[in-house]
């Protein structure tokens, strides 16, 4: 068997990393500025397709251009949002086409187009019939921008790495403009420069660049994972981080600006933001809600197909009790567990009665119906582009009325009564990052932490937004007001004899 030389895998691999294929929709959302203000539309999902959806652009005020994955393979989709209706530019076998983009003075596509083998060019596709060629023979383009119908700005890839080019497609000329940079470039309106992310030195810096003379200029430092911007109207420079959306005035702005936040439950990122050509509407990526791909597996496993099941899981998944309790790790042993599953050898239905859905996690309280019984159990999903692992609380314990104590400890939380809230909890309490990470052991180590957050926070506030109880544990998203700022937390209480032994806590 023939083998590819490392340099070659390596690049293979650094090409789909750049397109990595995980399950993402594209968003729509109308946009109106009053005296500054921004005000955002309800998104909506324009894409509703199974897999990966990204890199939307608008191809005119009314149609957005974007990379959609069915059945394997990626094509440019056009979504038409007057009709409200999704059509395919192309259908290219052997591979793929990604960041499609409207040529300037015309009404064709350019796109990147990776292929089965790992080749990846920049192609012109015909608008009404899909027809391509390639624009760029020996260049492994990764994004592109055109600044005007002859001049592309384009990131290339390099090693393990991304550096800026101008190509001229006039006078097959080309330059590279700097080394390290990142995926986003976009015109400046009113000017006539591009912006790009610049990566020097580790730091993350939305920069400007002029494609003639080649002259560069800083505009603001990106943060965390940020590194998709985009470009409004009146000159402000939008980014997404996690679930926000914050805006940089690129005249006279000083620092970021939180202009709008998204239900983190239904939006949980933003990325690759576009904006239409009227500036009245953003389009963006987002990932899928790590409750969706919970709810599949659920799905998956109550029509009894074992496929799609184990599918929705990582190849090393870890199943375990709580909390820490290991029963097997992979596809393999998961496969082994539920080789019986099918449609027609279903013994059991999972209905999910309650659920917590925090950041990463997914907490579903299940009821178990099948071999002439029902039972209930806690299943702690934590949750990257599929599942990551499985934690399982089963009802084998019985306490009577956990939730008495739990009430008492948060009445005296919130009147910050540090003797009332230390009387609820046993002499060897311990307290637990998930799964089992020992922060606090013993009564008198916790006492003397809450007596000074109590103290320093006069405004200590705690509400309980969703409960779930089975045995002796009592499951707690809890919505706390600190010191003028509002976070999210789950508490996982175990009461033994009246008191609270152990608290877990998923943030």
């Amino acid at each position: 068997m023939s083998r590819l030389p490392i340099f070659s895998l390596l690049a293979l691999f650094f090409c789909l990393q750049c397109y990595s294929q995980s399950s993402t929709e594209v968003f729509l959302a109308d946009l109106e500025w009053n005296e500054g203000t921004l005000k955002i539309g309800e998104p909506k999902n324009i894409s509703n397709n199974e897999g990966y959806d990204n890199q939307p652009s608008f191809y005119d005020d009314n149609r957005i251009l974007f990379a959609s994955t069915r059945n394997g393979q990626t094509d440019i989709a056009l979504y038409n949002i007057d009709s409200d209706s999704k059509s395919l530019i192309n259908d290219t076998p052997n591979g793929g086409e990604y960041s499609p983009l409207r040529m300037q003075g015309t009404e064709d596509i350019s796109a990147i187009r990776l292929d089965d083998d790992g080749l990846q060019r920049l192609y012109k596709y015909d608008f009404k019939t899909g027809n391509h060629k390639e624009l760029i023979a020996d260049l492994k383009v990764g994004y592109h921008v055109w600044y005007n119908d002859h001049i592309i700005v384009c990131t290339v890839l390099i090693e393990n790495r991304m550096d800026l080019v101008v190509v001229n497609l006039q006078d097959n000329t080309r330059y590279t403009l700097q080394k390290n940079v990142g995926r986003s470039l976009h015109r400046i309106p009113q000017t006539e420069l591009i912006s790009y992310i610049s990566k020097e030195n580790d730091t993350t810096m939305v920069k400007s660049m002029h494609p003639i003379s080649g002259a560069t200029s800083n505009i603001v430092g990106l943060f965390g994972s940020a590194e998709d911007v985009v470009w409004t109207h009146n000159g402000m420079v939008l980014a997404g981080y996690r679930n926000s959306l914050l805006g940089f005035d690129y005249e006279d702005g000083q620092s970021w600006t939180l202009l709008h936040s998204f239900d983190e439950k239904e939006i949980p990122s933003l990325s690759r933001l576009a904006i239409s050509p009227n500036g009245k509407r953003m389009a963006f990526v987002t990932e899928d809600p790590k409750y969706k791909i919970v709810q599949k597996q659920v799905e998956s496993y109550n029509s009894g197909d074992l496929d799609a099941f184990i599918n929705c899981y990582m190849e090393n998944v870890l199943v375990q009790n709580f909390p820490a309790d290991t029963l097997y790790i992979g596809h393999q042993k998961m496969r082994e567990n539920y080789r019986n599953l099918s449609p027609d050898n279903k013994k059991y239905n999972v209905e999910v009665v309650n659920r917590i859905s925090l950041g990463n996690f997914v907490i579903d309280h299940e009821k178990v119906t099948g071999d002439e019984s029902i039972s209930k159990q806690v299943a702690i999903y934590e949750v990257a582009d599929r599942i990551l692992s499985m934690t399982f609380i089963f009802e084998n314990t019985s306490e009577s009325n956990p939730e008495n104590i739990i009430q008492k400890q948060l009445e005296a939380y919130n009147e910050r009564d540090i003797d009332a809230f230390m009387a609820t909890y046993t002499d060897d309490v311990k307290l637990y990052n998930f799964p089992k990470n020992l922060t606090t052991d013993g009564i008198l180590e916790m006492r003397k932490g809450y007596t000074k957050f109590f103290t320093s926070t006069p405004d200590l506030q705690c509400e309980i937004k969703n409960r779930i109880v089975i045995g002796n544990k009592v499951i707690d998203e809890e919505q706390v007001t600190a010191n003028g700022k509002t976070f999210s937390a789950v508490a996982i209480y175990e009461v033994e004899n009246g008191k609270i032994a152990k608290v877990t806590f998923l943030r």
